[in-house]
């Protein structure tokens, strides 16, 4: 007998039980696989957090979508270049000095209501006459700043001055109270000499 008769059908049975094996394999795989969700399978990966401590791209603090102020018009005595979100900064300073809100010194419009009803303001409007007292004040404080208190603060050189703001006389009031010297319980101040009688009622008080 030849010895090519006898390798081919050993060959032939080697081919047969690897196919086997491999088909029993790939079973045995298969259901050990996890199975996948196909309704998560496709889905897109989830955007890479921000880092700790700083808000995501486009967010505000507290997870808040940035807001966007648009660019202020009819700017008389800010300065014109200012973004949108600088006046707001500085009317929200100008409101907390005088303890008012927006509406003290702008009008609403009926026309252009906001997501929760109410009107939103019309800050460009100049109707409202505590709009203009606003302008002139500021334009005051800036005046009093640049030609008064400049000048003192450059002979006083203990670096103790401060600029005049709003809240400077208005410390939160809509309108600055009076202001009124504390009588003094000793003529001539603390640690003087006889006490001073209250003046009689009615009476003019004594030129200083």
């Amino acid at each position: 007998m030849k010895l090519t008769s006898l390798l081919l059908p050993a060959a032939v049975s080697a081919l047969i039980s690897t196919a086997i094996l491999c088909a029993t394999y790939g079973v045995q795989a298969a259901q050990s696989a996890p199975q996948s969700d196909p309704s998560t399978s496709a889905a897109p990966q989830a955007a890479p957090a921000a880092p700790q401590g700083r808000p995501a791209q486009g967010m505000a603090p507290g997870d808040r979508p940035m807001r966007n102020f648009p660019p202020p018009t009819n700017l008389q005595v800010l300065p014109k270049d200012l973004t949108g979100r600088q006046v707001r900064d500085i009317m929200e300073t100008w409101a907390g000095s005088l303890g008012v809100k927006c509406e003290f010194c702008h009008t609403a419009d009926p026309k252009n209501v906001g997501p929760n009803g109410r009107p939103r303001m019309n800050f460009a409007d100049d109707s409202k006459p505590d709009k203009q007292i606003a302008r002139i004040m500021y334009t005051m404080t800036q005046q009093i700043n640049r030609d008064t208190i400049s000048k003192a603060m450059d002979l006083d050189k203990d670096g103790m001055g401060s600029l005049v703001t709003c809240g400077t006389c208005h410390r939160g009031h809509e309108m600055p109270e009076e202001f009124v010297i504390p009588r003094e319980e000793r003529r001539g101040g603390p640690g003087g000499g006889e006490e001073t009688p209250p003046p009689p009622s009615g009476a003019t008080p004594p030129p200083n």
